[in-house]
């Protein structure tokens, strides 16, 4: 069970995530409608937030089930239904005071044609889309911004970049998940420094494992499905992490990085336990990243 499961499962979720110090909350769009109903409406769980010490949802993660018969961004015909629904979620729940409205830019990489799985003009098509829809969340307040996971079928630095070449910075900005592109055999810190003006935010989780058998390519969850690994994602700071977290900050600091920077528990059940990942990952935060850049 989370703490969507319960009212008392979310008080203390929220109790703790701001006794130890955290001052904003992430969230997937679907779990919107569960919020309503244990609420009453979204803003009153804003309010519910403000009153325990969390001043926002800053982040959205658009949670689209892609079907390039229906809704999927390679897919040109699909476009105004990826648009029109995000236009719909936003006016629906306008009363969010959310920063970024966090999207896979691309369908998942096992879903693609295995015979043209990635190419330029299924780049520049996705471009197009999240151009779109990063101009419609704009009205709203609201930036699309791109998140990478290693199974994504835009996952290579080369394919990133191009993606962003192609994108416009006033409607698509740039979602840094550092152990997702570890995983997936791209540094994180050197894609920050590449696209660093284009930098919305981050998701802080460190991995010991990059992807050496395709599992990026496996079904139905590549994180889920690897045989390398059963477990992916570890706190900052873990023994053996691949993530040069001291060397991001030091960039952040150089490049004047003032947005928020949100710290993820991907699945810290498997072997491990959230309560104690969240306390760990905000001693580190504090103790190491904080003496660096605050």
């Amino acid at each position: 069970m989370t703490q969507y499961g319960s009212r008392r499962l979310m008080d203390d979720f929220v109790k703790q995530i701001s006794a130890v110090g955290f001052e904003g909350l992430d969230m997937f769009d679907f779990q919107i409608y569960g919020l309503t109903q244990m609420f009453g409406s979204i803003e009153k769980y804003q309010e519910y937030l403000q009153d325990h010490g969390i001043s926002k949802i800053v982040n959205l993660f658009r949670g689209i089930m892609y079907d390039p018969r229906v809704a999927d961004p390679h897919v040109r015909e699909t476009h105004d239904e990826i648009v029109e629904s995000t236009r719909r979620m936003l006016g629906m729940w306008e009363g969010l005071q959310i920063e970024n409205l966090i999207v896979m830019p691309a369908s998942l990489y096992a879903d693609t044609d295995p015979e043209t799985p990635v190419t330029a003009d299924k780049i520049k098509a996705a471009a197009e889309c999240w151009n779109r829809v990063g101009e419609a969340s704009a009205e709203f307040g609201v930036r699309t911004t791109g998140h990478h996971e290693f199974f994504c079928a835009i996952r290579t630095e080369e394919d990133i970049l191009s993606f962003y070449d192609w994108t416009d910075p006033r409607y698509v900005s740039f979602f840094c998940d550092t152990a997702q592109h570890c995983i997936a055999g791209i540094d994180p810190v050197a894609l920050y420094e590449q696209l660093h003006d284009r930098c919305s935010g981050f998701h802080f989780k460190d991995t010991r494992e990059v992807d050496t058998t395709g599992a990026f390519a496996n079904r139905p969850d590549a994180e889920l499905m690897a045989p390398q690994t059963a477990r992916w994602f570890y706190e900052m700071g873990t023994e053996g992490g691949l993530v040069d977290f001291p060397r991001l900050m030091r960039a952040l600091a150089e490049h004047q990085f003032t947005g928020w920077i949100t710290v993820e528990h991907d699945k810290a059940n498997i072997g491990g336990d959230y309560a104690e990942s969240t306390a760990l990952s905000m001693w580190y935060a504090k103790h190491v990243l904080r003496e660096i850049y605050s």
